[in-house]
This record gives C-alpha cells, sequence and structure tokens, in this order.
C-alpha cells in the first residue's frame, strides 16, 4: 500500500520526517521506508500553506471584473478554485503523489484551517475519493510525532471541520466582494477617495472600536466633591473616605452640617477593625488570547507578533500548540510537566517550593479539552542562545504560568476599618502581603497601572476598636474619567467577548469560548487587516479610528455587518457545522440575504451622510498642490496630489531624515510657510541635527533650514 503523508509547509513535514528512519529528499516531497510505522511505500510532502484559493469573480463572469453597482450582486452558482500561478510547480507535485497513492494522511495543522488546506489541495488533485487518516498531535516532538503516527484517527472524523472553515471561507469571500464594492462605489459618488474593504468580522471589529472613540470624545467630565478624613491614632495615620459621592461643593458641606461637623479637627472613634487574611489562586493556563493580552499588556508585543512567536517557538518544539482557545490540559500533560519541574525552574532560575504536587481541576480537566489543551512547554527546555529575545521572553511567560499551578497561593491580610465621627462614617482598606507564593514567579509589572494600586495600598497602623482618634476633614474635588482608548491587547479581550467588557476572570471563562467575533487564530490578523486598510492608528499602544474608519462605520451604521452580536452568533453556528449540527447550505443563504438588503438600503443610507462626507472631505484636504492646483490627501505612506490620474507626480514624505512630518506640519509647508523647529534629524552620515523645514518650490522639494549662528 502507498501512503502519502500531506503536512502544511516544508518545515512541518520536516520535523516528521525527523521521527522516521531512512529518508531521503526529493524535489517536493521525501521517500520514507520505515516499517515501525508503514508497510510498503510511503512520502512525505507538503503545501506552502494555502496552495488552492477561490477564484476570482471574472473567472465566472467577465463583466464582473469591473466595479459597476449594475454587476451586484455576485452570487456564483457554484463556487471555483484554482492555484495561485507562484505555487504550481509544489502543487504539481503534490497532485501526482496523491492520485498514485492508496491512502493520504493529513497531517496539516490541526485545526479547522489546517483541514481546509489539506482537502482544498486533495478535491483540486482529484483525489476525494482516496481514504484518510488523520494525524492530531500539539507538540512537533519526535516522541509525540512518532505516538501520534501509531494513534492515528479516522479522516472522515475531522470532514465537519473541513466544512466549517470552508463556509467561514466562502462567507468572507462573498461579504468582501458585494460589500467591499458595494460601498466603495457608493462613497466615491460622494466624493471620498480609495478602496473601502468591508468583511464579516473586520467591519463588526472596526465598528467596536468607533463606538469606544465615541464614547471618549463624547465623553462631559463632570466634577465630584467626596468627604476625606485625615485620621490620626496612636500609632500613625491614614486617609479615610466618606463612600457617598456629592456633585457640589455646597451639598458635600450641608452633609457635614447635618452631622454637626466642620472641615478641620473632629473627635472620632475606631468603630470597627476587621482583619481577613485571603489567598489569590496562581492564573489559569494560557490560550492564545490570554498569551495575547498579557504580552500586550507587560511588553506591548502585538497580537501579531505574539502569535508569530508562539508559532516560532512550537516549531521549535518548546511549546505546545499555539493556536488553542483552552485552558485545561488532561492528566497525561499534566504527569510530564511534573516530571519536568526542575528543568523548568532552572530556566527561570527560581527554586520554589511544590505546594499543589497533585493535578487540580481548575487547570487538568480531560472533559474541557477538546481539540486542543492550553499553551504549556514540552520536554525539551530551550538554550537561551537558541531564542530570540521575544522568544525567550514569551517562553518563559508560558514556563512561569505552567509552573505557578504548582506553587502556593499569592496571600495577603486585609483590613477594613471604620471611623466614626457624630456618626459619619469613613472608611478604608489596607492591605499586607503576607506569602508571595505563586507571583513570585512573574516580575512587578511596575508600569502597570492595577498594579500600582495594589503596591500603592496603605498598611494600616495598628490601632483597636473603640480608640479615640483626632479626623481632620477636608472635601476633595474630583473629575469623573472618560473609558479609555483599547490598547491592542484589550481589544483581543473585547473581541472574544463580543463587545461586553468583562474583567472578572471566571466570569470570562464561563462564557462559551465560541460566542466572540473571529476565532483564536484569526483576531490577531483582523486587527492586521484594520492597520493594513488604514481603518486604524495604532500609537504608544492605544488603538484609534482613523477618518477613513470612521466614515465606513457611519456607512454601514444600523446593518448587519457592524453588529458584534450579530458577527458572533454567526461564528457560533459556523463553530455548530464544525459539530455536525449545522448546515454550510443554511449559513451562505442568510449571508446572501444580507447582502441583498444591503444592496437594496445603503444608497439610501449614505444620501444621509453629505454634510459628513464634506466634512471629511474639508478635513483630508492639506492644501493645495504647488504644481497644478490640486488638493494634496494623504496616501497612506506619502501626502499626494488629488489629480495624480491627469498626470500629476506631486509628492511629498512622510519621513525625512528620520522624522516624521506631522499633517500640521505638511500644510505649513503647502502654504509657503517653515515649520516650528524640529528636534532630532540624522543625516545621511548618522549626525544628529535640529532645523526647521520648508518647501523650496524651484527645486520642488523640502529642505532644512538651520537657524542663524
Amino acid at each position: 500500500m502507498t501512503v502519502t503523508v500531506l503536512a502544511e509547509k516544508p518545515s512541518q513535514a520536516k520535523h516528521y520526517a525527523e521521527a522516521f528512519q531512512h529518508v531521503r529528499q526529493k524535489d517536493g516531497y521525501m521517500e520514507v521506508n520505515d516499517d515501525r510505522f508503514f508497510q510498503g511505500k510511503t512520502y512525505i510532502t507538503w503545501g506552502i500553506g494555502h496552495l488552492v484559493e477561490l477564484a476570482p469573480p471574472e473567472s465566472y463572469n467577465d463583466s464582473w471584473k469591473q466595479w459597476h453597482l449594475d454587476n451586484l450582486p455576485i452570487f456564483p452558482e457554484t463556487f471555483q478554485f484554482q492555484v495561485g500561478k507562484d505555487k504550481k510547480k509544489q502543487f504539481n507535485v503534490v497532485k501526482q503523489l496523491l492520485k498514485e497513492t492508496d491512502k493520504i494522511i493529513l497531517a496539516t495543522d490541526c485545526d479547522r484551517e489546517g483541514e481546509n488546506i489539506a482537502r482544498s489541495i486533495i478535491k483540486m488533485a482529484g483525489a476525494s475519493n482516496k481514504p484518510t487518516k488523520r494525524l492530531w498531535i500539539n507538540s512537533l516532538e519526535v516522541d509525540e510525532i512518532q505516538k501520534g503516527f501509531k494513534q492515528l484517527k479516522d479522516g472522515t472524523n475531522y470532514v465537519s471541520l473541513y466544512q466549517e472553515a470552508q463556509t467561514r471561507q466562502l462567507s468572507d469571500w462573498l461579504v468582501g466582494m458585494n460589500a467591499s464594492r458595494l460601498y466603495t462605489l457608493l462613497l466615491q459618488q460622494n466624493g471620498m477617495k480609495g478602496v473601502f474593504s468591508v468583511g464579516r468580522v473586520q467591519t463588526a471589529t472596526l465598528n467596536l472600536l468607533y463606538k469606544r472613540q465615541q464614547e471618549i470624545e463624547n465623553f462631559v467630565s463632570k466634577p465630584f466633591f467626596e468627604l476625606v478624613g485625615k485620621v490620626n491614632v496612636m500609632n500613625g495615620s491614614f486617609d479615610a473616605k466618606v463612600k457617598a459621592r456629592y456633585q457640589t461643593e455646597e451639598e458635600a458641606m450641608n452633609a457635614l452640617d447635618s452631622y454637626h461637623l466642620s472641615t478641620g479637627d473632629n473627635q472620632g472613634t475606631i468603630q470597627k477593625v476587621t482583619k481577613e487574611q485571603k489567598q489569590k489562586k496562581a492564573p489559569k493556563l494560557h490560550s492564545l488570547s490570554t498569551l495575547q493580552a498579557t504580552a500586550n499588556k507587560k511588553w506591548k508585543y502585538s497580537p501579531s507578533d505574539v502569535l508569530k512567536t508562539a508559532q516560532s517557538l512550537y516549531e521549535k518544539r518548546v511549546i505546545s500548540y499555539p493556536r488553542t482557545d483552552s485552558h485545561y490540559i488532561t492528566a497525561n500533560e499534566f504527569a510530564y510537566l511534573k516530571n519536568n519541574l526542575t528543568n523548568y525552574q532552572s530556566c527561570l532560575a527560581v527554586d520554589m517550593e511544590i505546594v499543589y504536587p497533585d493535578a487540580r481541576q481548575r487547570y487538568v480537566d480531560g472533559s474541557k479539552v477538546q481539540e486542543h489543551y492550553a499553551i504549556i512547554p514540552t520536554k525539551q527546555v530551550p538554550d537561551k542562545q537558541d531564542l530570540t529575545d521575544k522568544e525567550c521572553t514569551i517562553y518563559r511567560e508560558v514556563v512561569a504560568t505552567t509552573l505557578a499551578m504548582f506553587a502556593g497561593d499569592y496571600e495577603f491580610e486585609e483590613t477594613k476599618v471604620e471611623v466614626e465621627t457624630n456618626g459619619l462614617c469613613f472608611e478604608k482598606t489596607g492591605k499586607v502581603e503576607l506569602k508571595k507564593g505563586w507571583k513570585a514567579l512573574f516580575k512587578e509589572d511596575t508600569d502597570d497601572t492595577k498594579n500600582k494600586d495594589e503596591q500603592e495600598d496603605t498598611v494600616l497602623p495598628s490601632m483597636q476598636e473603640g480608640e479615640s482618634c483626632n479626623v481632620a476633614i477636608n472635601i476633595s474635588e474630583r473629575k469623573t474619567k472618560p473609558p479609555k482608548a483599547y490598547t491592542q491587547g484589550q481589544l483581543i479581550n473585547v473581541m472574544k467577548q463580543a463587545g461586553k467588557e468583562i474583567d472578572d476572570e471566571s466570569l470570562q471563562h464561563t462564557l462559551k469560548e465560541n460566542e466572540g467575533i473571529g476565532t483564536e487564530a484569526t483576531r490577531a490578523n483582523i486587527l492586521d487587516t484594520l492597520k493594513k486598510q488604514q481603518y486604524i492608528a495604532i500609537n504608544k499602544n492605544k488603538v484609534s479610528v482613523t477618518k477613513k474608519g470612521q466614515m465606513l462605520c457611519q456607512a454601514v451604521e444600523g446593518t448587519l455587518l457592524a453588529s458584534p452580536e450579530m458577527t458572533a452568533k454567526w461564528e457560533t453556528y459556523l463553530h455548530k457545522i464544525g459539530q455536525n449540527e449545522g448546515s454550510q447550505e443554511h449559513f451562505i443563504s442568510k449571508i446572501k440575504q444580507m447582502l441583498e438588503s444591503l444592496l437594496k438600503e445603503a444608497p439610501a443610507k449614505l444620501q444621509t451622510l453629505e454634510s459628513q462626507f464634506q466634512e471629511v472631505k474639508e478635513q483630508s484636504t492639506l492644501g493645495d498642490c504647488p504644481i497644478c492646483g490640486g488638493e494634496i490627501e494623504d496616501k497612506g505612506k506619502f501626502y499626494g496630489c488629488s489629480h495624480y490620474r491627469d498626470g500629476c507626480t506631486f509628492t511629498l514624505p512622510k519621513r525625512f531624515l528620520g522624522k516624521t512630518i506631522s499633517e500640521a506640519n505638511i500644510k505649513k509647508l503647502l502654504a509657503g510657510n517653515k515649520t516650528n523647529l524640529m528636534k532630532g534629524f540624522k543625516s545621511k552620515k548618522g549626525k544628529k541635527f535640529d532645523a526647521y523645514l520648508r518647501y523650496d518650490s524651484e527645486e520642488q522639494r523640502i529642505k532644512p533650514e538651520f537657524e542663524k549662528g
């Protein structure tokens, strides 16, 4: 019997080959002769990710190549697939092997997309009638690969995952081809520039950001007043507050009067002192989302960078499969982790007490492990010099979170004090750390606000109930604060909860994991797409929506594309298809209905936005073109003339000698003025200098201008 093992990419195939004996390298595949696993001829070949892709609209109908409203909707009767021109050579190798083989082992990534990649190739190669087996492993270590090949699954058990991934692929194609053309053409009719990419998931995500930005921009800060008392007891002093908030200073003063109190010194009594010892359990093991959120919070790594780094660590065989939404492992993983504790501690240079040597259900629960378990280290501990700095940081985070499962609880004593003066109650809570426990495995995040607040918790002086004290009362004025812009890491969590902001860890894990926008593996890519389309900007890790993004959000407002809840329901139904509880036909029909509604309703909706369009046009114009009189616009990587299609090639750079030129300074240059003094330019020889900038109309370029002397 001839067997072909189909891997997703060359590096994966190489790892598989290292687990076998007698392997010979060929052009586009490998020959294996290892009778421990295979009887007869065996080949390992690979895709290059997606060898097979959906055909473009013009493949179905020549008229669909043109972007015209009359050509919409684009609904192919039967979807066609094609092989990319640059991938035909490898596809032909794979096709020949698959056609000649008796059995196919699907060994692409063990997730929905891996299933889609493999079965799309098999179908395109005309080998769908061949029997299939499935390799399903969470680690690329040699012993895990060998174990996986000895325990191959029945390939038919995973066809529903292929249906789920393909349904997602087809629906995203339909939305992209129809909604992108629809809104681009309508917005261009209203004077907007460029192409507006619209997506089933990306547009709902963009709308989440837009809503938050509106909340921030429309927020009106209001003052409020609190009664604060500096409490002096025999052994020290501390500040305490009355729980109530007052809208005016007069209202706060009236409250004091009602208790016959005044600002300044007042006699008080320590009414109640409650001390309680508390424990905090170690965090759950990482899924991809929590690893991305943690790394963004601690080190400002983008979610995309975290995924790439985790994938690299997986391919180096030092962590388990990273594209997982699980926080649990099975008893098998727990056993090998326990046996390797000394190595993991050496990696972090720690010597910790093993307080929990036995499995606990918070971390180890086989019933909650479906396709993949949580991200944990493998048995193989890397040498530090074999990892990049980023890989080392992410690896240490995974190891520390895993070790924390065995470490003691974080213990602290919480003291609550109630101070009474003339019947008015002032309260204060203090905290004293008793045992660091698992927290000793992690460096303090001194730049993190929450941790700062914890560090600044008052250690209260010793005092007795009934003890007399002095309370110096004052009225403190504060202001309500707007919500904060999302960071990249927070946005991953917001997508996961379909816009519901939930900080409580236990509540987050109670919610169904699939009730979110996108999947564990795609959320980082959605953010990259939004950046690429210039819908969002990221400054100091905070995400904001650009003018272009705001315009699209206003255009799709009120449609299903703008609804995170509906997008989450779509994701839930897609998951049902993967569980054999839903059908591709039903989902695609719903997407088509939604697109038909958009085609009818969008033109009228955009007519109501004429004033906003005019405002955006005025804001996006930076000045007149000094060559032809056209308008200078932001073109993404540079500033250029609106008449470029008529032959005007005038441009201005966004960066000059290592410095970014702001829109405000571009406006000054185009108006014939020089900029303010700009610091930190760098010459070609690397010398730093400060200068003004001016546009030289004769030489048609920006030139630095120096201060006299």
